[in-house]
């Protein structure tokens, strides 16, 4: 799309070989990358030879910086918007910039790509016919009113969590949904990646014999009356 001003591209989640001809491409084409961490970012540029610019953007400055940026991409400037890993706007910056960008008329084009919910769900075993993305559960306000329902939610659910809070949510989800299957998913496509499935008590029990647990951490729930 020759009138694109602003290109969603999805980075690896893990291995640096999970990126797609097009996204290198368009890195290395647009005038700008809005990188949620240049300093990360940056390794996997590198690691391509891309050379283009970067600019820092993510949850702390987005609000500031959006205005700015929707000005330089009506101005003609083509750039493309990355996060850590995965996708953006998934659980990750960008709903701000695009919300904005449709808003102005400025057009988008997103690029199929990473995003670790995917390959946890389809390795749990679980019903992918029809389920819910939750994202991260409220950390404080809100958190037991979302967990109770969740509970009576009949679609396989997906969460992501942190390594320091897997414990915690586990022991609520027993508390909350405690009769059905859940498979925990941790560092996807790296050297250690692994996947618990069973029920509740012994995926609990598999990761408190597990210290130090490392890794974005994709937890399913399976649907209410799944098999």
């Amino acid at each position: 799309m020759e009138d694109v001003r602003l290109y969603l591209v999805p980075t690896p989640i893990g291995n640096l070989g999970d990126i797609t001809i097009r996204a290198i491409e368009v890195l290395k084409r647009v005038d700008l990358i809005l990188a949620e961490d240049t300093r990360t970012s940056g390794v996997l540029l590198k690691h391509y030879d891309i050379t283009t610019q970067m600019l820092s953007f993510h949850m702390h400055n987005e609000h500031k910086k959006v205005g700015r940026v929707i000005e330089e991409l009506q101005n003609g400037k083509i750039m493309a918007l990355i996060s850590d890993a995965g996708t953006p706007g998934i659980s990750d910056p960008g709903f701000l910039l695009t919300r904005a960008a449709v808003a102005q008329g400025i057009e988008i084009e997103a690029l199929p790509g990473a995003t670790a919910f995917v390959p946890a769900l389809i390795k749990s075993g679980f019903p992918t016919d029809r389920f819910v993305f939750e994202g991260f559960l409220p950390q404080k306000k809100g958190r037991q009113t979302r967990l109770k329902l969740l509970a009576e939610e009949p679609r396989t659910i997906v969460l992501y969590e942190s390594p320091h809070r897997l414990l915690k949510v586990l022991k609520e989800l027993k508390e909350n949904v405690g009769g059905r299957q859940i498979s925990v998913s941790r560092e996807l496509t790296k050297k250690f990646e692994e996947t618990r499935t069973g029920n509740v008590d012994e995926v609990l029990t598999y990761f408190e014999a597990k210290p130090g647990i490392k890794g974005e951490i994709v937890v399913v729930i399976n649907a209410k009356n799944g098999s």
